[in-house]
C-alpha cells in the first residue's frame, strides 16, 4: 500500500507491535536435507508448506536450487553452472536465477513449473533474477538495463518483463518481494543510499531507522514491510514498517534483520545473541524470540541461524547447523498442529496446467546472495 493505504491500517499494524505479549508456541522441526552435498538453505515456503532453496550437490561444487514436497528435489538450470531458488508459491512454481551455458557468464531469471523458463531481461539488459512469486504467478525481482551490465532496475512479471523504474535519484533499484495482493518491496539506491520502498503503482520511499540506508525484504497484503536499516548509532537493527518504520531490536547483540511476515503480522530474520553469533528469531505478539529456545525434542543438537520465510499458517523455513555442524535447511510448524504432509498429500511439481549471519553482518545467503552474490560472481 502506498500513503493512502486504507483507514485503520495504522491502528492495526501498530497492534502487532504493542499488544501484551503473547505466549508463542512450541515448534517441530523437519530437517530438509540436501541435494547430495553438505550443505543447503531454505529460502522461501509456501501457504501449503512446500519449500524452495538451493543446495550443494555430490557432483557439482555449485549450488543447485531445490524444491521439497516431503522429499528434496533438484530443479536444474538454464544450461549452466549454477541456480538459486529464490520464491515459491502454492502450485509449486519456483522463481529464483541461472547461469546460462558456457562461454557465457551470464544468468538469467526463471520461472521453474516442472520445466525451466527463462523470463528474459528488460529491454536492452543482458541479465535478470527473480526474488518473488506470488500464488497468482506474478514475480519480482530485477534485471540490468544494459548489455553486460548495471545499472538493474526492479521489475513484475506477469507474462512480460516491466520495469519498475527507481526512487528519486537512484540509479538502481531490486525487487524482493510480492504479497498475494500485489504489493511489492525492495530497496532503491546507487547514486544515493539504498533506501527500502514499497511499491504500489508509484514507489514509495520508507526511510530509515536513522542511519544512511535501508533495505526491505518482505511485505504482506495489508501493505507492512520488513527488512533492515542502519540506525543513529550505525548498526543495522530488522524492522517493521506500517507507515512508520520501528526497530525490532536484536536478541541481545549489535545486529538484525527481518526476512519474511505473514499476514497475521508474524516476523521472522536472524540477529546476533549476545555472544555476537547469529540466530534465528520471531516476533510473536510484539517480542522477539530466539527461535532455538521454542523447539520441542525434535531439534536436539540444531543451531538455528537465519529464519527466512514465514507462511499464512505460520510454518517458518530457514537454516541452521545441524547436529552434524553442518549448514542445512529446515522447516518449523507450530505445535500442537497438524503432522507435516507426507509427499503425496502435497502439491507435486508436476504442472501440466500452471504453463547460499544476514545481509551486513556476513551478506545473508538469503535474497542478498540470489541479488547481489549473482553480481559478484559474473
Amino acid at each position: 500500500m502506498n500513503a493512502t493505504r486504507v483507514a485503520g491500517f495504522a491502528l492495526i499494524a501498530f497492534c502487532a507491535i504493542a499488544q501484551p505479549a503473547l505466549a508463542a508456541p512450541t515448534y517441530h522441526l523437519t530437517a530438509i536435507g540436501t541435494l547430495g552435498g553438505s550443505s543447503s538453505e531454505a529460502t522461501s515456503i509456501s501457504d501449503n508448506g512446500l519449500v524452495a532453496g538451493y543446495s550443494t550437490t555430490a557432483a557439482n561444487t555449485y549450488p543447485d536450487g531445490f524444491y521439497w514436497n516431503g522429499t528434496i528435489h533438484d530443479i536444474g538450470s538454464l544450461g549452466g553452472d549454477g541456480t538459486g531458488a529464490a520464491g515459491i508459491n502454492s502450485s509449486g512454481q519456483v522463481v529464483g536465477y541461472s547461469y546460462l551455458p558456457n562461454p557465457s557468464p551470464f544468468f538469467d531469471a526463471f520461472l521453474y513449473n516442472g520445466t525451466m523458463n527463462n523470463l528474459g531481461d528488460l529491454p536492452g539488459g543482458s541479465e535478470s533474477y527473480a526474488l518473488g512469486i506470488n500464488n497468482s504467478g506474478v514475480v519480482v525481482g530485477a534485471s540490468y538495463t544494459t548489455n553486460g551490465g548495471g545499472p538493474y532496475h526492479a521489475f513484475v512479471y506477469n507474462g512480460a518483463m516491466h520495469d519498475l523504474g527507481t526512487l528519486p535519484g537512484a540509479s538502481y533499484s531490486n525487487a524482493y518481494a510480492i504479497s498475494a495482493n500485489g504489493l511489492i518491496a525492495g530497496d532503491s539506491g546507487g547514486n544515493v543510499p539504498d533506501h527500502a520502498f514499497l511499491y504500489n503503482g508509484t514507489m514509495q520511499d520508507l526511510g530509515t531507522l536513522g542511519g544512511s540506508s535501508s533495505d526491505a525484504y518482505s511485505v504482506n497484503s495489508s501493505g507492512m514491510v520488513v527488512g533492515d536499516s542502519y540506525n543513529a548509532a550505525g548498526f543495522d537493527h530488522a524492522f517493521l514498517w506500517n507507515g512508520t518504520m520501528n526497530d525490532l531490536g536484536t536478541l541481545g547483540g549489535v545486529l538484525s534483520q527481518a526476512f519474511g511476515i505473514n499476514d497475521s503480522g508474524q516476523i521472522v530474520g536472524s540477529s546476533y545473541d549476545a555472544n555476537q553469533d547469529p540466530r534465528a528469531f520471531l516476533v510473536y505478539g510484539g517480542t522477539m524470540y530466539d527461535l532455538n529456545q521454542l523447539l520441542d525434542a525434535s531439534g536436539a543438537g540444531w543451531t538455528l541461524e537465519s529464519a527466512t520465510a514465514i507462511n499464512v499458517n505460520g510454518w517458518i523455513a530457514g537454516y541452521g547447523l545441524d547436529p552434524n555442524g553442518d549448514t542445512e535447511a529446515f522447516l518449523l510448524v507450530p505445535q500442537p498442529a497438524t503432522p507435516v504432509p507426507e509427499p503425496a498429500t502435497l502439491v507435486l511439481v508436476t504442472l501440466g496446467t500452471a504453463s547460499m549471519s544476514i545481509a551486513r553482518i556476513a551478506r545473508t545467503r538469503h535474497a542478498r546472495l540470489l541479488a547481489e552474490g549473482a553480481q559478484r560472481q559474473r
